[in-house]
């Protein structure tokens, strides 16, 4: 009789729908690259994730590095470069010599605060670099004020002190940017693929991390490793009280980032802007743990 037989049937259908979802997510949770056309919402991830380990990201971007075929795109190939040590801005040019230069990731490396990241457009070093800091400066030092009339302001005197750390912490990083402070961390940069190997045999160089599936950088997130990080990805210790995410008067107008792997939703330093990240093409790409 076909009455009963239908309702078995479309069980079987929608189990194998089901087998079918999962099996995606499988191959897309192990093939992390963008593959054909994707929306534009979509995010590439470059960089070591929170939380995960910082020497298997480093052989991770090494073995990939060291498989990158010899001829590759004319344009060269996209890659995450990760500095030893924090670096000045007249230090750039000789480390990333050889390399189209896109951007520089950097953050003031105050003690014991989780700053802001902040990345930089960057093709003339050390100018590019020198007027984003001076343009960063100038908006921590808006931020500062910001925090300093909302202490005055609050009644809680908890909240105030919160604010007032926050304008303590604006103003130190507006004052190292304006120093031309060694506060670069890593860079994105463009090159042949035997250009990348040299420069990951350069001296002051952590990794390079190419990818090789970017072709935009608006829509793309880089979390290359601190200096200071050497076991796990994790925000750097904050004294307390802590500035509050979120209460500033402006955001950052070129990309940034609020403090290494901060949790946006509770105090952490730095009182933030989320900006734009430079845009890259859709999809998730995170480093294998090994």
């Amino acid at each position: 009789m076909p009455g009963p037989r239908r309702p078995r049937a479309l069980a079987v259908a929608a189990l194998l729908s089901v087998a079918a979802v999962l099996a995606a997510a499988g191959w897309v949770g192990r093939h992390d690259r963008p593959v054909g056309d994707r929306t534009v919402g979509e995010v590439t991830r470059v960089g070591v994730p929170a939380g995960a380990s910082v020497p298997a990201y480093l052989r991770a971007a090494a073995a990939e590095l060291a498989a990158l075929p010899a001829g590759g795109s004319p344009a060269g190939t996209y890659a995450l470069v990760s500095f030893g040590d924090y670096l000045a801005p007249d230090r750039l040019a000789d480390v990333l010599a050889g390399a189209e230069v896109v951007e520089v990731v950097a953050r003031a490396p105050l003690p014991g605060r989780q700053t802001e990241i902040v990345r930089l457009r960057a093709q003339r070093l050390p100018q590019d670099v020198v007027a984003g800091m001076a343009g960063v400066a100038g908006r921590k030092d808006r931020e500062a004020a910001d925090q300093r009339a909302r202490a005055a302001a609050a009644d809680d005197a908890e909240l105030r002190r919160a604010y007032e750390t926050g304008a303590l912490v604006a103003a130190g990083e507006a004052a190292a940017y304006r120093a031309g402070c060694g506060c670069a961390y890593a860079a994105v940069v463009r090159a042949a693929p035997d250009a990348l190997r040299a420069l990951a045999a350069r001296p002051g160089v952590r990794a390079v991390d190419p990818a090789p599936e970017l072709s935009r950088l608006d829509r793309t997130v880089v979390t290359p490793p601190l200096p200071e990080q050497r076991d796990v990805a994790r925000p750097p210790a904050d004294a307390d009280p802590t500035p509050l995410v979120g209460e500033t008067s402006e955001a950052a107008p070129t990309a940034t980032d609020s403090s290494p792997n901060v949790d946006r939703g509770r105090p952490a330093v730095a009182p933030s802007g989320v900006a734009s990240s430079p845009d890259v093409p859709a999809g998730s790409r995170t480093a294998p743990e090994k």
